[in-house]
């Protein structure tokens, strides 16, 4: 990853203050420490509602999210405001007691011409400290396209998609998350899609299955917590189409992070508390090729021990050794090695995403950067 050394802090800002949130089934962007409680009170069928491709001729575009009380007191969903007036919306009015289910409608007026569009509800429900925020989006076109041009990219034989690696939303410890995409048959004939060599944690079909000639269906993944798997890992299938195994693999990716959902406000409070001294390790100016090794300080400023379950890089190039745990009120050192052999020359930051039993910090991000001559 190249950028410029002025816009490392404004960076790690944007990437420390916010995370995605998931639920059983979908994600939403919004902050993880106060709503990771929404697991336990409310349960949503998605968070994210992709229309897909659409056409300017489609007419307005219309989309149901239905959430569930899980908690012993009733909900209600008090406000829901819309990020433009481009968006309708209509929701469920009354207590929702345990057990019963709410719905929101959202309306997209699709007047504004072929593009894509991300819009968001926020949504204001008694129980939950801060909003939860729903996600419709799409890509609309200024006229119908063949299935070929929107899924033959990455076909596999006659089993369309539009891509063959999948980012699923954050995997909290103890649940699953799921998430659907749309693929097609380019074939003449119906084709049935099954699949081998699939990881541990993942379950993957289509539906439907056959998959009719010339049309959509949907690929629906779902990935189960391990723990003995922490941060970003991948799982992987193998499309068998027609009984037939194709020797080619899709990719399923997701960040795995504690789960502190049913903690109190006292045991959030009573975690530990990452704090470093620097967010940033500049390591100069290096000729390429060369080693580097590199160090930051961590002190917890929490009431309990501190652990790092997992430290992400985003390169292979650069690994990290992590401390074992960091009593409350000591410090410790992270060391990591970086081979610039496999780096571009010029400037490089490198972000490294550290996996916590903070509930206030579950995710840390810090930066090894410098300049390869």
């Amino acid at each position: 990853m190249k950028m410029t050394f002025c816009s490392i802090i404004s960076l790690f800002a944007l990437l420390t203050c916010g995370s995605r949130v998931s639920n059983n089934n979908a994600a939403a962007e919004a902050p993880s420490v106060e709503i990771a409680a929404e697991d336990a009170v409310v349960e949503w069928d998605t968070m994210v509602y992709d229309f897909g491709d659409v056409s300017v001729n489609d007419g307005p575009l219309t989309c149901t999210f239905t959430l569930t009380n899980n908690s012993d007191e009733p909900v209600a969903i008090y406000e829901v405001v819309s990020s433009c007036g481009c968006t309708g919306v209509t929701w469920t009015k009354a207590p929702l007691r345990k057990g019963e289910k709410g719905t929101i409608t959202a309306t997209y007026k699709n007047e504004d011409g072929p593009m894509a569009f991300d819009k968001t509800l926020t949504v204001y429900i008694s129980g939950i400290k801060r909003p939860v925020v729903l996600r419709l989006r799409g890509v609309v076109h200024e006229k119908k396209k063949s299935l070929n041009e929107l899924y033959g990219e990455h076909r596999i034989e006659d089993f369309g998609l539009k891509t063959r690696s999948f980012e699923a939303p954050v995997l909290r410890q103890g649940l699953q998350v799921s998430a659907t995409a749309d693929v097609a048959n380019l074939g003449r004939a119906p084709i049935k899609i099954s699949f081998a060599d699939v990881s541990p944690n993942l379950s993957v079909n289509v539906s439907p299955n056959p998959v009719p000639k010339g049309t959509k269906a949907t690929i629906t993944y779902t990935i189960s917590a391990d723990r003995e798997l922490w941060g970003r890992n991948t799982y992987s299938a193998t499309p068998v189409i027609n009984g037939k195994t194709s020797g080619e693999s899709l990719t399923f990716t997701a960040v795995t992070q504690e789960n502190f959902a049913l903690l109190s406000p006292d045991q959030k409070a009573g975690s530990p508390l990452p704090m470093f001294t620097m967010s940033t390790s500049n390591f100069g100016t290096v000729r390429k090729g060369q080693t580097i090794t590199g160090e930051f300080t961590v002190e917890n400023r929490g009431k309990s021990p501190l652990y790092f379950f997992k430290a992400d890089s985003e390169t292979p190039a650069l690994t990290v050794s992590l401390p074992s745990d960091v009593p409350p009120g000591k410090s410790a050192r992270l060391t990591y090695r970086l081979d610039t052999s496999a780096l571009p020359s010029g400037e490089n930051v490198i972000m490294i995403s550290l996996i916590t039993n903070s509930a206030m910090r579950p995710v840390v991000n810090i930066f090894a950067a410098g300049i390869l001559e």
